[in-house]
């Protein structure tokens, strides 16, 4: 699903916003919460960046205190970070609003 041209209170364009919200993960999609108003392209970008990559960290930053299970949990967190991330940026310069599994749409639900 391709999304139309909003206005930004940021003066930058859809694709561009959408791929700086993923950029440093969480910590843009703050960022871009807290200063974009208007663009909903970008704001659910953002909130999307923000409802991924928290829980993750967290998983990876913890999971490898578990003995033994805790590296693979590591791992796996870590590599998902990296495909999400990924993925994110890409949909996101294309003009896609491209929902994650699960956090996509308590995204868009949050920003309603």
């Amino acid at each position: 699903m391709s999304a139309q041209q909003w206005n930004s209170s940021t003066g930058i364009t859809n694709n561009i916003g959408g791929l700086l919200a993923y950029s440093l993960t969480f910590i843009t999609g703050i960022i871009f919460i807290i200063i974009e108003k208007e663009n909903k392209f970008i704001r659910f970008h953002a909130m999307q960046s923000i409802m991924t990559f928290v829980p993750l960290y967290i998983i990876t930053a913890y999971g490898g205190l578990i003995p033994y299970a805790g590296l693979f949990i590591s791992f796996f967190t870590g590599m998902s970070m990296l495909v999400f991330w990924i993925l994110g940026m890409i949909k996101a310069y294309k003009g896609d609003i491209y929902k994650f599994p699960i956090v996509g749409n308590i995204a868009a639900k949050q920003l309603d």
